[in-house]
């Protein structure tokens, strides 16, 4: 069965306590079915630049926090926490905390890391990736023991708990959303998580076009046939999402095409076939998220906080539908 269309916003930073409130505030106002934010932590310098990605200048739980206070029932997430930056015990208590405060509208997503500069910066060791995806389950476990109200016990590679049980206890488990772009993370993704987030193959460390260009039609088409390998029987019950990283609302999309193809290393037919871009007249863009829909299953689209007026007729247009036509 077709999956009906649910769009996130996430945003990175803000310039004011009470901005931030309000775009949380907006983004459940217009019809968004979720607000995240992402897990990063370094400022301005080398190690930013080195990652070539956008300043982060919130930490992500106490962000989700204050999201959460401010809207009554738009879903707060991270996509996605970086279980290495996290204490797994502490992180286990801190979301099952967020979901009680926010009366069940936590989504979590969980994800194995990727940015090398930031890792180093801030002194963490960055083990291989097998590893690190390791590591993400055992915290996946872990939280699950804790939902379950009975005593946490876990001797695992990289996480060795007992003797306690989680508090608090929130009704429910939240859905479980786990991001990446390779097969292995993929795989796991399918096994099990309720949102597959399919995103670029960042295993370079950063962005750029190695990531970006794996992330292209045909890419995303080998993406899902790891997620199907992993998920076997219960593929049918995963919502796939995508992040539209590069959204422009334009009359002049061959041009806006152009300039990011000339950024990545692509063509400018691979680029608006993209699966993470969606440029042109908001009518276009509505027909190009439906034909993936059909084509790729994914019906969750997650938008940048920056884009969220341009993007508003379509979040409006399309929200909960199975198909949809624009009125306006």
């Amino acid at each position: 069965m077709t999956k009906p269309f649910r769009f996130g916003l996430q945003a990175y930073s803000s310039s004011t306590p009470s901005d931030w409130r309000e775009l949380a505030k907006k983004t459940e106002d217009i019809g968004f079915s979720s607000f995240h934010v992402a897990d990063h932590y370094v400022g301005e310098g080398p190690a930013l630049e080195a990652a070539n990605h956008p300043l982060q200048n919130l930490a992500a739980l106490p962000a989700m926090t204050v999201a959460a206070e401010a809207t009554e029932s738009i879903r707060i997430g991270c996509r996605v926490l970086c279980c290495d930056y996290h204490e797994p015990v502490v992180l286990a208590k801190e979301v099952a905390t967020i979901d009680w405060f926010s009366e069940g509208r936590l989504e979590l997503g969980l994800g194995a890391g990727w940015i090398r500069s930031e890792y180093e910066a801030m002194g963490i060791p960055m083990i291989s990736p097998g590893k690190r995806i390791d590591k993400m389950v055992e915290t996946l476990d872990l939280i699950r023991q804790h939902y379950s109200g009975d005593q946490i016990h876990l001797d695992g590679e990289y996480i060795k708990v007992s003797g306690f049980s989680g508090a608090p206890i929130p009704e429910r488990m939240p859905p479980v959303m786990i991001g990446g772009g390779a097969k292995r993370i993929l795989g796991i993704a399918g096994e099990h998580a309720d949102i597959v987030s399919i995103n670029f193959n960042n295993s370079a460390g950063k962005i750029g076009p190695e990531g970006v260009g794996s992330g292209t039609s045909a890419g995303t088409l080998q993406k899902l046939e790891w997620i199907k390998a992993g998920a076997g029987d219960r593929f049918s019950e995963i919502e796939i999402e995508i992040a539209a990283y590069f959204s422009v609302i334009t009359d002049h999309s061959d041009v806006v095409a152009n300039e990011f193809a000339k950024l990545f290393n692509l063509s400018s037919s691979e680029i608006l076939d993209h699966p993470h871009c969606l440029i042109g007249q908001t009518s276009e863009v509505i027909e190009r998220i439906q034909q993936r829909r059909e084509e790729f299953g994914i019906n969750y689209i997650t938008f940048g906080g920056a884009a969220i007026d341009d993007v508003a007729p379509i979040v409006e247009a399309l929200s909960g539908t199975r198909t949809a036509s624009l009125s306006k």
